[in-house]
């Protein structure tokens, strides 16, 4: 679903602010959550050092009063809601990144765990209870002062379940009391120890504001600008499909953001946003859907615009319908039963050439997909066996379908026992080429099995995805530090109350083992120990054939040097710009002088007064460093 947003349920108009899937892929929103190292017996103080403002690069001069330097956005996903409770998309969860904090931040160097909404953070002995100290200098953009008040009231609503728990209800699914004893601490007690404490990806929202609401469910937070909000920017407009304006909060705490304006502007059609972008209309096109190499290349030729590259944090997949149900069991949706059968859903993989793919339809520009964590996360990555790897083998996919009862007739056509074809349809994101590209080849490989194949490209998928009205689908997810979120998404408990509801679910998987996997990986703080189980749950995926990982791209995006001087990627060292765990990019980016260049302009890491988090040993004094994440290949 989020698909970085990905479910498709991105791109969402049921209401524009309440639809979850997006295109088939959800681009979803970056979940991140940190493993604390450290012995399971111990009591440990997490703290972070308060950080400094980031300052990127040289202060641009001071422009006139008059001169409002504006960043704009080329974005192809629609905001699905502006609500922090309901929202999953990609761009709606970077938004929400950019006005409202969260308890903690990533740093871009590292991923490691540093002060936000909160300062500090400690668990008891026994991990159950743990406190946070809420910083004194964040306000809300309406003058009220931000505390721990508002802290306790966002999470004790999203545990209500009152229609808020769509988008983050796994990080409080184990909470089991939360509480604000001052304005400056807040107190979160745990039915079991769960390892993404430092980490809680929730957006704080005003109590003042929100209390008033009378229908969370219902409320896309659309309606009255300015929105109430204290994190680095201010949301002041929102046209449906058109754009999301958003201006410079000055009294952030960590220090204004550089531009005064910034402004996302939707274009379902990325050709024209590329061509926006040549003409200086826009300063960037985001790499959601990544840049093809054609545009790619062709921007590399063009003076003032510099293409960033780095490892993708995103994945492609192939996912199939296993059979949509509510949380108490009741069916619904009419998916094809055949793919119940998993010799079928292993013959479709086994048709697939991801080797080809990579080089066709990407050209060399991702790497051949594997297991659900994309590479860039090494400490969680996992590759099949040699012997449990499902290779291209038409000839194994034949035998496959023919053992499940599906054999050719004469003309060539694979039937089942009831004498009907086997024909299944497949859900496509209208405004992802690689969706379509993919579709083409996956037509003629399953026609060659005697497989027919519908590609249905939707501007938006969510209604059929969610209502469960789909064979297959292309699904895709930004990963974050920790993978629990975008594993939490195929636990039984992420199944909809109601048929057709929105939902966390991203695929209508539920499985006992693999939910208990997820609840042993979630208790685990060993980060060694919690990695082996991860990859567990990823090998029960592959096995499964619900999800076929066919690849991951690269994150390719492009902007004006002549409009941007320099901007924060993630990780600094190489990484990507659009959809970061975090609002570096946006907050650190420097207005350019608007003078002509070359290839002057830059995409740096930021330079950050932020101490290291630690994790102190309250009984022997030991010191552990936070774990760090691999940056290597770290998505949103």
């Amino acid at each position: 679903m989020d698909t970085q947003d990905q479910h498709g349920r991105t791109a969402a108009s049921t209401p524009p602010a309440a639809t979850q899937k997006t295109l088939a892929r959800p681009l979803r929103r970056p979940r991140r959550r940190l493993v604390l190292a450290g012995g399971a017996a111990a009591a440990f103080t997490l703290t972070a050092g308060l950080a400094t403002p980031l300052n990127p690069a040289p202060q641009q001069a001071a422009a006139k009063a008059d001169d409002k330097k504006v960043l704009t956005v080329a974005v192809a996903q629609s905001v699905d809601s502006l609500s922090p409770f309901l929202a999953q998309r990609l761009l709606s969860t970077s938004i929400h990144r950019l006005t409202y904090e969260y308890l903690t931040n990533y740093d871009p160097k590292n991923n490691e765990a540093i002060a936000g909404f909160a300062t500090k953070w400690e668990p008891s002995a026994d991990k159950l209870t743990w406190t946070y100290t809420i910083r004194g200098d964040s306000k809300w953009s309406d003058g009220r002062k931000a505390t721990a008040e508002d802290a306790a009231w966002t999470f004790n609503k999203v545990m209500s379940k009152e229609g808020t728990a769509t988008a983050n209800s796994n990080f409080v699914t184990n909470f089991k009391k939360v509480t604000a004893p001052s304005p400056t601490k807040l107190v979160i007690e745990l039915k079991k120890p769960q390892a993404t404490m430092a980490a809680l990806d929730v957006p704080i929202v005003p109590k003042h504001v929100w209390e008033k609401v009378d229908d969370i469910s219902k409320f896309n937070n659309d309606k009255d600008f300015p929105v109430v909000g204290n994190g680095p920017f201010i949301l002041t407009d929102y046209k449906v499909d058109q754009y999301v304006k958003l201006k410079a909060n000055k009294d952030f705490w960590r220090g204004p953001a550089k531009f005064d304006e910034l402004v996302f502007k939707t274009y379902k059609d990325q050709d024209a946003a590329v061509s926006a972008l040549r003409k200086g209309e826009v300063s960037f096109v985001a790499g959601q859907p990544a840049l093809t190499p054609a545009q790619a290349e062709s921007l590399k030729n063009e003076d003032n615009i510099k293409v960033n590259e780095g490892p993708g944090r995103r994945f492609f997949a192939l996912a199939t319908n296993p059979g949509a149900k509510t949380l108490d069991g009741k069916k619904f949706g009419d998916g094809n039963p055949a793919l119940l059968d998993k010799k079928v859903r292993q013959a479709l993989f086994l048709s697939v050439d991801r080797e080809a793919l990579v080089d066709k339809v990407f050209q060399g520009n991702a790497v051949e997909g594997a297991g659900y964590i994309p590479p860039r996360f090494s400490n969680y990555a996992w590759k099949p066996s040699a012997d449990q790897e499902l290779t291209y083998d038409p000839k194994k996919a034949a035998q496959l379908l023919d053992e499940a009862g599906y054999k050719k007739n004469g003309d060539g056509k694979r039937v089942g026992k009831d004498g009907k074809p086997l024909n299944f349809r497949i859900l496509c994101h209208a405004t992802d080429p690689n969706d379509k590209a993919v579709g083409k080849y996956l037509k003629e490989w399953w026609g060659d099995l005697g497989i027919g194949l519908d590609v249905n490209c939707l501007d938006d998928v969510s209604v059929p995805w969610y209502a469960g009205e789909y064979d297959l689908a292309f699904d895709g997810w930004s990963v974050n530090p920790d993978p629990d979120f975008v594993l939490g998404i195929h636990t039984c408990a992420a199944l909809p109350e109601k048929a057709k509801e929105s939902a966390a679910t991203d695929n209508f998987i539920c499985d006992k083992k693999f939910d208990d996997l997820y609840d042993k990986q979630l208790a685990e703080y060993d980060p060694d120990k919690r990695a082996g189980i991860v990859k567990e749950m990823q090998s029960w995926l592959y096995d499964s054939g619900y999800m076929n990982v066919l690849a991951y791209p690269n994150a390719v995006e492009a902007y004006r040097t002549d409009q941007i001087k320099s901007i924060t990627t993630m990780p600094t060292a190489a990484g990507n710009i659009y959809g970061q765990d975090g609002y570096w990019s946006w907050w650190s980016a420097v207005p350019a002088d608007g003078k002509s260049s070359s290839k002057d302009g830059s995409s740096t890491g930021v330079i950050i007064g932020i101490a290291a988090a630690a994790v102190v040993l309250v009984g022997g004094g030991v010191l552990f460093a936070l774990r760090r994440r691999s940056t290597a290949e770290d998505r949103e």
